[in-house]
C-alpha cells in the first residue's frame, strides 16, 4: 500500500456518504433510515472508544471499583448495552428495541417513536475483553408496521423480513461490515478523522474455504453429521489438502475472517445444548443474512437459517455458516442422517 498516496487522498467514501448514495436509489426514501444508521455508527465509535481504553482503566483502577465520586464503575458490557439504547431511542426513528442484555424488549417512548425495530448484541465476545481478544457489536434492522400499535409478536418476524444487518469488530483495527440488502461492505474507523471510510467494498466469500472454525472441546457431545463433516475437514478422503482449523471464541471475529477468507463457522446443536447457543435475533440472523449477501449459506441443521421463526426475543438456535459449498456438503451430511434415522 502507497501511504504517501493515501495520505492525499481527498474523494474518501465514508459510512454516511455510502448510505445516502443508497439511499438516493430509493426515491420513495426520506432519510430515516440513515438517520437511524447514523446513530448506530455513533454507539460503535463510543464503543470502540471505551474498549481501547479497557486495559487503561484497570491500570488505573477504574474498571469495577468504586471512583472518586463514591459512584461505581460500569462493566463495559453494560455501558455499551446504554449508550446503545440512548442513540437508538433518541433518534427518534425506533419503536421497540431487543437486547441481548436485556430480559425484556424496550418499547420506545410514543413520542419518540420511528418505524424500525433494532435486535442487537452491544458487546459480543466480552469475556475475552481481559485478554484483548477482538470482540465486537451485532445488529439487525426490521420495518414495524404500525409503531403507534407496536408489539412483541411484531419483534418475532423471521430473518428473511431483515431490511439491514451488520457488526463493527473492535481489534487491531475498528472494522464496521453492513449490508442493506443489496451487497456486503466493510468500512474502516480512521481514528484521525473519526469517520469510517470504505475499505472492503462488496465483500464476496469465496465459494469453498480451507478453513473451518468450530468449538471442539464439544465434541463428544456433537451428533453424527457434525462429527463427520470435521473429521471429512481433518482427513479429507478425496486427495484434497486437509482444513485447517481456526477457532477466537469471539463471534464477530470469526465470522469476520470466515467472511473475508472462506470456509466455514460452526455452533451445532449438542446434547447439553439441544436448541444450540447462539441467540436467533441478534446473532444468527444478522451473521446469516451477511453471509447470504456476500454469495454464501447459512443453515440450522433443519433449515435455512433465515426462515426462522423465533417464538421467543431471547431463542437460540444451532447454524453453520460460510462458503455456499462448504454449508452445501453439511446440508448433505444431515440430509444423510435424517434418512438413516427415518429407516
Amino acid at each position: 500500500m502507497d501511504h504517501a498516496a493515501d495520505a492525499h487522498r481527498t474523494d474518501l467514501m465514508t459510512i454516511t456518504r455510502h448510505v445516502l448514495n443508497e439511499q438516493r436509489r430509493n426515491p420513495e426514501s426520506r432519510g430515516d433510515f440513515t438517520i437511524l444508521l447514523s446513530h448506530i455508527v455513533f454507539g460503535c465509535k463510543f464503543v470502540a472508544s471505551a474498549v481501547n481504553k479497557a486495559g487503561l482503566a484497570k491500570l488505573i483502577g477504574l474498571a469495577g471499583e468504586t471512583n472518586v465520586q463514591g459512584e461505581e464503575q460500569k462493566k463495559l458490557d453494560v455501558l455499551s448495552n446504554e449508550v446503545f439504547v440512548k442513540a437508538l431511542v433518541s433518534s427518534g426513528r425506533t419503536c421497540v428495541l431487543v437486547s441481548e442484555e436485556d430480559e425484556e424488549a424496550t418499547f420506545v417512548d410514543p413520542a419518540l417513536r420511528g418505524k424500525y425495530c433494532v435486535c442487537f448484541d452491544p458487546l459480543d465476545g466480552s469475556s475475552n475483553i481481559d485478554c484483548g481478544v477482538s470482540i465486537g457489536t451485532i445488529f439487525g434492522i426490521y420495518m414495524i408496521k404500525d409503531k403507534d400499535n407496536v408489539t412483541l409478536e411484531d419483534v418475532l418476524q423471521p430473518g428473511t423480513n431483515m431490511l439491514a444487518a451488520g457488526y463493527c469488530m473492535y481489534g487491531s483495527s475498528c472494522t464496521l461490515v453492513l449490508s442493506t440488502g443489496s451487497g456486503v461492505n466493510g468500512f474502516t474507523l480512521d481514528p484521525s478523522l473519526g469517520e469510517f471510510i470504505l475499505t472492503h467494498p462488496d465483500i464476496k466469500i469465496p465459494k469453498k474455504g480451507k478453513i473451518y472454525s468450530v468449538n471442539e472441546g464439544n465434541a463428544q457431545n456433537w451428533d453424527a453429521a457434525v462429527a463427520k463433516f470435521v473429521e471429512k475437514c481433518k482427513y479429507p478422503k478425496d486427495g484434497s489438502p486437509p482444513k485447517s482449523l481456526r477457532y477466537i471464541g469471539s463471534m464477530v471475529a470469526d465470522v469476520h475472517r470466515t467472511l473475508l477468507y472462506g470456509g466455514v463457522f460452526l455452533y451445532p446443536a449438542d446434547k447439553k445444548s439441544p436448541n444450540g447457543k447462539l441467540r436467533v435475533l441478534y446473532e444468527v440472523f444478522p451473521m446469516s443474512f451477511l453471509m447470504e449477501q456476500a454469495g454464501g449459506q447459512s443453515f440450522t441443521g433443519k433449515e435455512r437459517a433465515l426462515d426462522l421463526v423465533p417464538t421467543n426475543i431471547h431463542d437460540r438456535s444451532p447454524v453453520f455458516l460460510g462458503s455456499y459449498d462448504d454449508v452445501e456438503e453439511i446440508k448433505a451430511l444431515y440430509a444423510e442422517l435424517a434418512k438413516t434415522s427415518s429407516a
